[in-house]
């Protein structure tokens, strides 16, 4: 089964373009976001690792323990400008990480055999 989509694909792919060309309001870009984390858990199915990318969204994804109460054990957050370089490719995961722009934590939270998604 499948994730259950929000944002048709021709809509979120259009706000990708958008914020890839430097056009995208706030709206635009919160649908960017939120485009790409549902494609990441359609991706990557599961439950073991919470993206988080405030304000705009949060994402389970990837296969393995699930977490039910408090803050899960392994979550990646990082800003949505931060978070659309790495779909699409404009940044790559270990630079990301190294300078800070993304904080990893828990041995599951290594997304860089998944990104870029477009």
């Amino acid at each position: 089964m499948g994730v259950r989509r929000r944002i048709a694909p021709a809509e979120g792919q259009a706000a990708l373009r958008a914020w890839q060309q430097g056009s995208a309001d706030r709206k635009t870009t919160a649908t960017a976001v939120r485009f790409s984390l549902e494609e990441l858990a359609e991706r990557a199915p599961g439950n073991s690792v919470e993206v988080r990318v405030p304000p705009f969204g949060v994402a389970q994804c990837i296969a393995g323990p699930r977490h039910t109460r408090g803050t899960p054990p392994n979550v990646v957050e990082c800003d949505p400008a931060t978070w659309l370089a790495l779909v699409t490719g404009a940044q790559d995961w270990p630079a990301a990480v190294e300078r800070g722009k993304v904080a990893a934590s828990g041995l599951r939270a290594e997304l860089s055999g998944l990104l870029p998604l477009f």
